[in-house]
């Protein structure tokens, strides 16, 4: 980036580099904030469900189709969610999706029968949906091409602080809060779902919906940067942010739809089942205990994901690296099968299980977004994240299923060959040289 430049109308110089760290300082700590609670929100039923099966009875089988049964609605609003932002705006659409979310997970703490449970998860779905795209599409409009990547990996680390800071607060929950009469289960979505529904609040009173309306940005740094943005898009959209759908038809966003699929069984394998797997590596453990240890994987992903993406940005070429680090996870996982009777290497497993599914995240998005063109970024970015989100729901049903009452961990063999084949098809997706609007080519 250069560290003066002309502005786009006014003629005044503006210094590129502090346009650059103020919204790095303005609307990363938003995004974070926002993807930390969803995630943590999302993920608690993994943590409430050792105490829960007792509770409600609940075995793995029907756990795995309960946590996966919230990728219904899920999927299917992911694209109308985004079209939604698109007309609304980000500031009352993304408050909307955390108010709404956080009120239903509160109120999943008062289920008391697995088919409530059940609605409850539906409900959460619907009220997520589009949260992840629609930040994907925030990010399109503050971020150029070759920040891209360390924007989306500066909200996306939220993903593995969620998880550390949900399993470490949730362990301690369930052995030492039981308030009022209820239980610790019930407690952790209770104190989980609160934040977001505070933090909505700020959202719709404060936050900024692009560079144009930031009161943080000056005229000239705000045109400055929303000409920068525009230039790199295809001439057709003529700077115009009218909504395209071609990109539900389009070969080459389908393609890696479906590879981010086979990726997202691995990662919603991990998210769901990663306190059951602790346990079995551990039978000894107290949820205390299963709730510290199993945040230690995610400390690791979450470094190897912001130096990963800084790696990415430098170099520039995405493929290479999201298939490397769809390697590291697929190793990771064989690791913890083959020693899941030896607790230490059972954990060594996880960890470059982590590392290599939350690496993934900054370079696979920004290869995404810059697949696309102006028009397409709403739609086509949403379509890839709501056709990946059916393996959030095939991976927790099959490993539910398959998973026997002592051994969860010998259900990992399908996450593992998910993201095999996920490696395999990557090999067809060429970089296209030329604009940042081109990036793949597939055949």
């Amino acid at each position: 980036m250069s560290t003066s430049t002309p502005a786009a109308r006014s003629g005044a110089a503006v210094n590129g580099a502090t346009v650059l760290k103020k919204v790095q300082r303005s609307v990363l700590p938003a995004a974070f904030l926002l993807y930390m609670f969803n995630y943590m929100d999302r993920a608690a039923i993994g943590y409430a469900q050792l105490q829960m099966s007792t509770d409600l009875g609940i075995s793995l089988a029907t756990y795995g189709t309960i946590a996966a049964i919230f990728f219904v609605a899920y999927t299917v609003l992911e694209v109308p969610s985004n079209i939604i932002m698109k007309k609304v705006g980000a500031r009352i659409w993304l408050a909307r999706i955390a108010i709404s979310w956080g009120i239903i997970t509160m109120l999943t703490g008062f289920v008391q029968t697995t088919t409530k449970l059940s609605i409850a998860r539906i409900a959460l779905g619907v009220a997520e949906a589009g949260l992840f795209p629609g930040l994907l599409l925030y990010m399109t409009f503050w971020f150029r091409s070759q920040e891209r990547s360390r924007g989306i990996a500066g909200f996306s680390l939220a993903q593995p602080v969620a998880l550390l800071i949900g399993s470490a607060s949730a362990g301690i929950i369930l052995d030492h809060v039981d308030w009022f009469g209820l239980a610790g289960w019930q407690w952790v979505f209770i104190l989980q779902g609160l934040p977001p529904v505070l933090l909505g609040v700020w959202v719709l009173l404060y936050l900024a919906d692009r560079p144009s309306k930031a009161r943080w940005l000056s005229k000239e740094e705000s045109d400055w940067l929303e000409n920068e943005i525009s230039t790199e898009y295809d001439a057709e959209d003529d700077g115009h942010m009218e909504i395209s759908l071609d990109a539900v038809k389009n070969p080459k966003i389908l393609y890696l739809a479906f590879i981010n699929l086979l990726y997202a069984v691995g990662l919603y394998g991990m998210t769901f089942f990663l306190p059951q797997i602790v346990a079995q590596l551990n039978p000894d453990y107290s949820s205390t205990n299963i709730g510290l240890v199993g945040a230690i994987p995610y400390i690791f992903g979450a470094v190897a994901m912001l130096l990963v993406a800084r790696y990415s940005d430098r170099l520039g070429s995405r493929k290479p690296i999201v298939m490397t680090t769809l390697a590291v996870a697929v190793v990771g996982l064989v690791v913890t099968m083959v020693f899941k009777e030896t607790p230490a290497l059972g954990m060594v497993g996880l960890c470059l299980l982590a590392i290599g599914v939350f690496s993934y995240l900054g370079p696979f998005w920004a290869l995404a977004s810059e697949a696309l063109t102006r028009s397409q970024t709403a739609v086509g970015l949403a379509t890839i994240n709501a056709i990946a989100a059916a393996g959030g729901f095939f991976g927790p049903f099959v490993i539910g299923k398959t998973a026997a009452a002592d051994d969860v961990i010998f259900s990992l063999t399908f996450p593992a060959a998910c993201m095999t084949l996920a490696i395999v098809l990557l090999i067809w997706v060429k970089p296209a040289k030329g604009t940042p609007a081109a990036v793949t080519e597939t055949v």
